[in-house]
């Protein structure tokens, strides 16, 4: 769990020094969960594996409370496509900007994260 705290710090770092004004990141889904309110995110970016509860059950727990928000997942494996598809049918296994590979260079999120951003305002 250390690692995933040093990446976490990592990135609120990074974006924050792009301008970033917001950045809120969470290490436990059960905390993530109980604390989310409507409204109050742009984008998510979720990681698939995770301990007590996984990215996918996180995003559609997260839908229920928010259903605009724009989610994103990060993970370091292979991503299982027929889990992206039974969480969003609309999901292809090209849509690669749905999900972000670990060990991701931070410039490349930030290109990411504000190419979804401007996405969500269409």
């Amino acid at each position: 769990m250390h690692d995933e705290q040093d990446l976490t710090l990592s990135f609120k770092k990074a974006l924050q020094n792009k301008g970033f004004n917001r950045v809120d990141t969470v290490n436990d889904p059960i905390l993530a969960l109980n604390n989310f309110k409507a409204g109050s995110c742009d984008l998510l970016i979720i990681d698939i594996m995770m301990p007590q509860m996984d990215g996918f059950g996180l995003s559609e727990e997260l839908g229920k409370i928010d259903n605009k928000v724009k989610v994103c997942f990060i993970t370091a494996y292979e991503v299982n496509y027929q889990a992206l598809r039974a969480v969003s049918p609309a999901t292809t296994t090209s849509d690669i900007e749905y999900y972000i590979r670990k060990l991701v260079d931070v410039d490349d999120l930030i290109q990411h994260i504000e190419a979804e951003l401007i996405n969500n305002r269409s």
